[in-house]
């Protein structure tokens, strides 16, 4: 089982990645997470990347197909999901080239629906591990009711993302609207395609997503 998860930063596509990875053991493939990887490790990748999400702004075409195709082809087999890719239409064309190459498919392209100043709200309040990429809340981090980091087995050691600031947000929703609209218009014609009201609980929206799948 191979799906997709589209929509604008802070609709919540990662919490229901994680949600539908644990219970179908399948893979993760979050663009972001793999770009911050490169970008702990300093590689070249990485460093060409990073200018670019430090403003909000997407990183090129050909470094993210690069690395997709990269991971794709070393799955052997095992459903993936595929979150925050692709961003442009020439990347949905270009997925669709390498699915077509491994002999793949999406069998399932959901679109997380979530008005503006909900997005700004999650986002500005949210939180990120340096060490486990894990996410959470503000206020979770300031209860210190969490569990420990499964990288370094102590407290998670939280900060906000550049990429998380008030003001950087207005631009990535702004380039979302700009670049990445036009992708849901692209996979509309796919009968796998179902919009998902994001705003609701996550439990909810998980609970939709498993439904359009059965």
């Amino acid at each position: 089982m191979n799906v997709l998860f589209m929509g604008p930063p802070g609709s919540g596509k990662g919490t229901q990645s994680k949600l539908l990875r644990d219970r179908f053991d399948m893979e993760h493939l979050s663009t972001g997470d793999i770009l911050r990887e490169a970008i702990a490790q300093k590689t070249e990748v990485g460093m060409r990347a990073k200018g670019y999400m430090d403003k909000g702004e997407y990183v090129p075409d050909a470094v993210v197909i690069d690395l997709i195709r990269a991971r794709l082809s070393s799955l052997a087999g095992k459903g993936f999901i595929l979150d925050g890719f692709p961003r442009t239409v020439p990347q949905a064309q270009a997925l669709d080239q390498v699915l077509s190459e491994l002999n793949l498919q999406l069998n399932g392209v959901f679109f997380f629906d979530v008005k503006k100043d909900v997005l700004v709200n999650r986002l500005s309040s949210r939180r990120t591990c340096r060490n486990c990429n894990r996410i959470v809340s503000a206020d979770m981090v300031s209860n210190g009711k969490l569990e420990d980091c499964t990288v370094t087995s102590k407290p998670c050691n939280f900060y906000q993302r550049n990429d998380d600031l008030p003001e950087v947000i207005t631009k990535r929703i702004q380039v979302y609207q700009e670049q990445t609209t036009p992708v849901i218009d692209y996979y509309k014609s796919n009968p796998n395609f179902l919009t998902v009201d994001a705003a609701m609980p996550a439990d909810q929206v998980f609970q939709i997503i498993i439904g359009k799948l059965k």
